[in-house]
């Protein structure tokens, strides 16, 4: 047991270090700010992922109220990043949410042309701290036994932004674009109990997952889930950005969840995807005061 928390905080100390990584080279080298549009780039040299409990300082003064990036801004007094998007699905089954453009569109509601790194970028601005996709990790050096790790992340609630017939900017949560395919959903994790499983709620709220970085031999370490598209996943791939408490398998077989197009745009519409973390940045010391005495 010792030995599993020791690894578990070396790993938490490692995941620290390269979100450090994340902010300086790929934030500032598309970041703008005051509205002004961001020039593209190459990609970072080493975009961090998977880890990350280091939040990245923001920029002082008035420029610092909204910042842009390809493709995402992010609007720090109300706490959000919004991230251009594109209608690609209005039915069948699901297995994300959000994928890359020209990935897996199949299978996800929309899809999304800036780089997960940056949405990643982001939330670290933000103040959001991610944890990691589920995955097993080595317990000694002959990497012969293994633990699993579920899951981690703050929570983060996930909507769209788009105009209503009357013109009129709404934004909806994600759960009012999924509903149940039909399958059992006992001991799924993230779903609310319904004694009906035909009304079960899709949740708004996912994890910060934060991806994987991979080590490409002497180049820079890449994004996987820039490489996969998994941005924000319903099935547990262990590369996504963004995902639901525990694991949940993939296959037509397995999934639980079908897209609900009731209220959505038409399939090609440009409309925006909200993230907005939950957790607070921590509330700033107040200056010690020294106590008056009579004398």
């Amino acid at each position: 047991m010792a030995k599993r928390n020791l690894i578990g905080t070396a790993f938490a100390l490692a995941t620290a270090v390269v979100s450090v990584w994340l902010v300086v080279l790929v934030v500032f080298a598309d970041v703008s700010f005051c509205g002004e549009s961001a020039p593209t780039s190459q990609p970072a040299s080493q975009p961090a992922s998977q880890p990350a409990s280091q939040p990245a300082s923001r920029p002082a003064g008035k420029a610092s109220k909204k910042i842009k990036l390809p493709g995402i801004e992010i609007n720090v007094p109300k706490r959000y990043v919004d991230i251009e998007s594109l209608v690609c699905l209005d039915h069948g089954s699901l297995e994300l949410i959000a994928c890359t453009k020209g990935s897996k569109e199949h299978e996800s509601i929309i899809a999304i042309q800036a780089k997960p790194a940056h949405i990643h970028a982001a939330l670290l601005l933000l103040g959001a701290n991610p944890g990691n996709p589920a995955m097993q990790k080595p317990v000694n050096k002959e990497m012969t036994r293994w633990m699993h790790l579920p899951p981690s992340g703050e929570p983060v609630d996930v909507s769209l932004v788009f105009k209503n017939k009357k013109g009129k900017l709404i934004d909806r949560p994600i759960s009012d674009f999924v509903e149940p395919a039909g399958n059992d959903f006992d001991d799924i994790d993230g779903v609310e109990e319904d004694p009906n499983p035909v009304r079960a709620k899709f949740p708004n709220t996912f994890l910060f997952a934060g991806s994987l970085l991979r080590r490409n031999g002497s180049g820079p370490m890449t994004y996987m889930s820039g490489v996969s598209g998994n941005v924000i996943s319903i099935s547990t791939f262990g590369d996504e950005l963004l995902c639901l408490p525990g694991v949940h398998a993939k296959g037509n077989q397995a999934l639980m969840w079908q897209v609900n197009a009731t209220d959505l745009p038409k399939v090609g519409t440009k409309i925006i995807l909200r993230l907005r973390p939950q957790a607070k940045p921590a509330a700033k010391p107040r200056p010690n005061s020294k106590a008056h005495t009579k004398k």
